[in-house]
């Protein structure tokens, strides 16, 4: 049973993790599809590492999943973390951002990596 309510300092930690411009487009974007760090790095020019460094913020509140393809691993929302019900009417208030993924295809690099 998902709890319905979160405790001030879970909400606390919650937003302030989301406060973050770069893991706020990411958990929009990895919200209805599975994206590579490949995948980020280039939606937002910046190194492996750093966007390493955003994810795994994200996967040690159990925010986000991963999964191995090969030698490829795809993050996406957890969206059976207990969290969920709490940052899900935030992300459905932002602007979709799909529009990133598909620029990645037309230049060819969404598929680089996978």
């Amino acid at each position: 049973m998902l709890q319905t309510t979160i405790e001030m300092e879970n909400a606390a930690v919650i937003l302030k993790l989301l406060g973050d411009k770069t893991r706020l487009t990411m958990m929009k974007l990895i919200d209805n599809q599975a994206c590579c760090v490949c995948e980020f790095v280039e939606i937002f020019q910046s190194s492996q590492p750093s966007i390493s460094q955003h994810l795994r913020k994200l996967k040690d509140l159990g925010l986000v999943t991963e999964e191995r393809k090969g030698q490829w691993i795809f993050y996406s929302v957890n969206k059976r973390n207990e969290y969920y019900q709490f940052i899900k009417p935030i992300l459905d208030q932002l602007p979709n951002q799909d529009y990133k993924l598909k620029a990645l295809e037309e230049k060819g690099t969404r598929i680089s990596c996978c």
